[in-house]
């Protein structure tokens, strides 16, 4: 639970949520059948897990007016939907990850290309030591939290810390869950949206304990609700997609209480059963330089 990199003055929360470009990656059908799950359960119904996609991306796409860099599904690659865990972008920078689960390594090279089309510094980790998903690093706009797991050790943070100078980075560990953000994710500057469970709550604890910064909290009852997507689209203000009502509705209801917000509920079934919440498949990128 160590701080890392005390970086400077680091960014303000106003900045989070920015973006003017998305990578997103289709579903190879292999997901169903192959994709990584701490628990067998329900199997993976392919077709409405597609369409649920295309929602997510026809929003970002249509309803937000990003530009979505979409690549092909890869079906030696069940996983490679969740693009967020490959890569962690803060300004014009992005680090490409090495993820925790080796079957997963490769899906950073079509990610790679993506964000080198977009003219970002490219920073590999390739300590061979190291791992880090994505879905363990929470960028508050101030700062880092990274969550060591099953799939994020202490190197990966290190690296992170070192790849993101101007930030503080501090590493929190994550018990009963995949990732940091299987339970947490910002839901609009300065407020973090956390689950009611007791290793949310603890781990929330440790991230109020390790910053300087006082946040906001948005307590919800579910913590895989907890996840959601915040951005700051000029001329449409602070938008959050959220779990949709017929899946938490409970959660739902406290979303609905964010009265400054454009909000978007997002149906995320299907994906949810191989452990993919909604920030896991996207990347933003806030272009504020001409391509």
């Amino acid at each position: 639970m160590a701080g890392l990199g005390m970086g400077g003055g680091g960014g303000s929360s106003s900045s989070l949520g920015r973006c003017s470009h998305a990578v997103v990656r289709a579903l190879p059908e292999s997901l169903c059948q192959h994709a990584l799950r701490r628990e067998k359960g329900t199997e993976v119904d392919f077709a409405r897990a597609e369409r649920e996609h295309q929602l997510y991306v026809g929003v970002l796409k249509g309803k937000l007016g990003l530009q979505v860099l979409e690549l092909p599904a890869d079906e030696s690659l069940p996983d490679c939907v969740f693009v967020e865990d490959v890569a962690v972008v803060c300004e014009e920078t992005a680090l490409l990850t090495r993820p925790g689960a080796p079957s997963r390594r490769k899906e950073v090279d079509a990610m790679k290309k993506a964000l080198e089309s977009l003219n970002l510094n490219i920073v590999e980790m390739t300590d061979e030591n190291a791992t880090l998903d994505g879905g363990d690093v929470l960028f508050t706009g101030r700062e880092f939290f990274v969550g060591l797991s099953k799939r994020t050790n202490q190197r990966g943070a290190e690296i992170l810390a070192d790849t993101f100078k101007d930030y503080a980075v501090s590493t929190v560990t994550v018990y009963d869950s995949l990732h940091l953000k299987s339970f947490c994710s910002m839901a609009g500057p300065n407020l973090i949206a956390i689950g009611s469970t007791e290793a949310a709550q603890k781990a929330l604890k440790t991230m109020q304990q390790m910053s300087d910064h006082r946040y906001d909290k948005l307590t919800v009852p579910d913590d895989a609700a907890a996840n959601c997507v915040y951005l700051n689209i000029p001329g449409k203000g602070h938008v959050l997609l959220h779990r949709a009502p017929e899946e938490y509705p409970e959660s739902a209801k406290v979303f609905e209480k964010l009265k400054d917000h454009m909000l978007i509920p997002i149906a995320n079934t299907e994906m949810e059963k191989v452990d993919g919440l909604l920030t896991c498949c996207s990347v933003f990128i806030n272009k504020t330089s001409e391509l």
